[in-house]
């Protein structure tokens, strides 16, 4: 099914999550017609699909049926205060800055702007964020369908009700992909102290952690059922789980990491 919009879609910025954003539009369909893109220089790779598909970049629409802002956190309140006679009653504006709340995205905009706040994650490059998004009372019920169609182009979208969970949905999953990073990384690193080469290390780190990826993404089961599946008692892997999920281990580190994410978001928005 194409994705459809009540009406022109303003993409404001159009970076590696802009860019990503745009691209999953255009393969769910949407008629390049209806999109306008404002950035002064995107990345190569995007300006050429802006080319290619004709999106118009020098006029911007009047009063269009979205907003999507893509810009960095520090530019958010400028970046609106510029676009606010552009905001017509039936416009819905959709940002993904981190740190930016419904009261700081509203307080530039005309009084009673429809405003979702959203955090997706660097996989929506390839179609797989994780993203989560919350809207204030100015939203629609058509409003809300609109943005998930938006957000869905780039993978799975959940809502929620209590904007101050945000801090703790970037911790986990806005920054969650750094996480899993470090730990193919470190799994790497790891090989080589072991004796490996390093190509053959990385190759088997990175394989390890998509693999595992993919298997926990198509599975039923619980990410601790998979564990407990492929842990054989007193095998190989129960001897490194004895060390990872021990005192000061993984789990530890990850609890204080999504800590100190979340107390940073929290700062970033006051």
């Amino acid at each position: 099914m194409s994705l459809r919009l009540a009406g022109p879609l303003l993409l404001v910025g159009a970076g590696k999550m802009g860019g990503a954003l745009l691209e999953g539009w255009l393969r769910q369909g949407l008629d390049p017609a209806l999109v306008f893109v404002s950035d002064p220089e995107p990345p190569e790779d995007v300006a050429a699909v802006i080319a290619s598909r004709g999106i118009e970049t020098a006029k911007l629409p009047a009063k269009p049926s979205a907003i999507v802002i893509a810009v960095k956190p520090q530019l958010v309140e400028e970046t609106l205060r510029k676009l606010a006679p552009k905001i017509g009653k039936g416009t819905v504006v959709l940002s993904i800055a981190a740190g930016r709340t419904l009261a700081n995205l509203a307080r530039p905009l005309p009084k009673g702007t429809a405003i979702v706040r959203a955090m997706p994650n660097t996989a929506a490059a390839v179609g797989r964020s994780m993203t989560v998004a919350c809207a204030n009372d100015a939203v629609s019920r058509d409003q809300a369908l609109e943005c998930d169609s938006l957000l869905d182009a780039v993978g799975e979208v959940m809502w929620i009700a209590d904007e101050s969970l945000m801090d703790a949905v970037t911790a986990v999953s806005g920054s969650g992909p750094a996480y899993v990073f470090l730990l193919a990384e470190c799994l790497a690193e790891a090989g080589r102290e072991a004796g490996l080469d390093e190509e053959l290390a990385s190759q088997l780190a990175r394989a390890t952690v998509s693999g595992a990826g993919a298997l926990l993404s198509h599975s039923d089961l619980s990410a601790s059922e998979l564990r407990e599946k492929v842990t054989s008692p007193k095998g190989t892997t129960a001897a490194a789980l004895e060390v990872l999920m021990g005192k000061g281990g993984f789990k530890e580190l990850l609890v204080r990491a999504v800590a100190a994410a979340a107390k940073r978001s929290r700062e970033l928005s006051s």
